[in-house]
């Protein structure tokens, strides 16, 4: 699905390849600041490489529409952003800003269910913990539809029950749907428990690729 080719971005990533497949679980371990956020926010066309090339089923990602591109490809990032009002409204912003018809309440219910946060659509987001947001903007994200969902630290505002339940459930409607998943985690127990590849970046280059990690 993502294929990189001698891909560097200033002095923080050098990746000369990796391929990242598609309706897999791809996990990006490593220490914190060795280029893994780096590598989301190419992959979501927030940033471009200083040189190299990587591809999005088989195009370069420089000639994709990068409106067009984060349609089908979405990024949680470790701090999402919550806007002011209902979780209604929150939910609705990707549509709105993607140009789509709303969701019906129905869904936006069972995507609440989905990521476990038992909130009415009109309670005010703006009361929420941060365990609390986290959940909101994950079901954002999910409720999207998207092909690729980029997470970022997806469980880190959340206890380890928790994050192992919602991991299980994220992993499993995805393999259900056939969507990829490239995600960072500092989660020894998560990165080998749900990915079907680990990768361990050091330093911006890619250390280790390894399935055998994985169930």
């Amino acid at each position: 699905m993502f294929k990189f080719k001698d891909v560097r971005y200033k002095d923080i990533v050098n990746i000369e390849n990796l391929e990242i497949q598609k309706g897999e679980v791809t996990t990006l371990v490593g220490e914190s600041g060795g280029g893994k956020t780096t590598i989301l926010r190419m992959l979501n066309k927030l940033i471009s490489p200083t040189s190299g090339e990587i591809t999005y089923k088989g195009e370069d990602l420089k000639k994709i529409d990068s409106i067009k591109h984060r349609q089908s490809v979405v990024m949680l990032s470790q701090s999402p952003v919550i806007f002011k009002g209902t979780i209604e409204e929150n939910l609705c912003k990707g549509f709105i800003y993607q140009e789509k018809a709303l969701p019906k309440k129905s869904e936006m219910k069972k995507v609440l269910n989905i990521v476990k946060l038992n909130k009415n659509l009109e309670d005010d987001s703006n009361r929420l913990s941060g365990g609390e947001r986290q959940r909101l903007a994950l079901a954002r994200i999910l409720l999207l539809n998207s092909d690729v969902y980029l997470l970022d630290e997806p469980t880190s505002a959340l206890d380890e029950k928790l994050a192992d339940e919602l991991m299980d459930i994220i992993i499993k409607e995805a393999a259900s749907f056939n969507k990829t998943i490239v995600m960072i985690t500092h989660s020894n127990k998560i990165a080998i428990k749900y990915s079907d590849k680990v990768i361990e970046i050091e330093n911006g280059n890619v250390k280790e690729e390894k399935y055998e990690w994985c169930n």
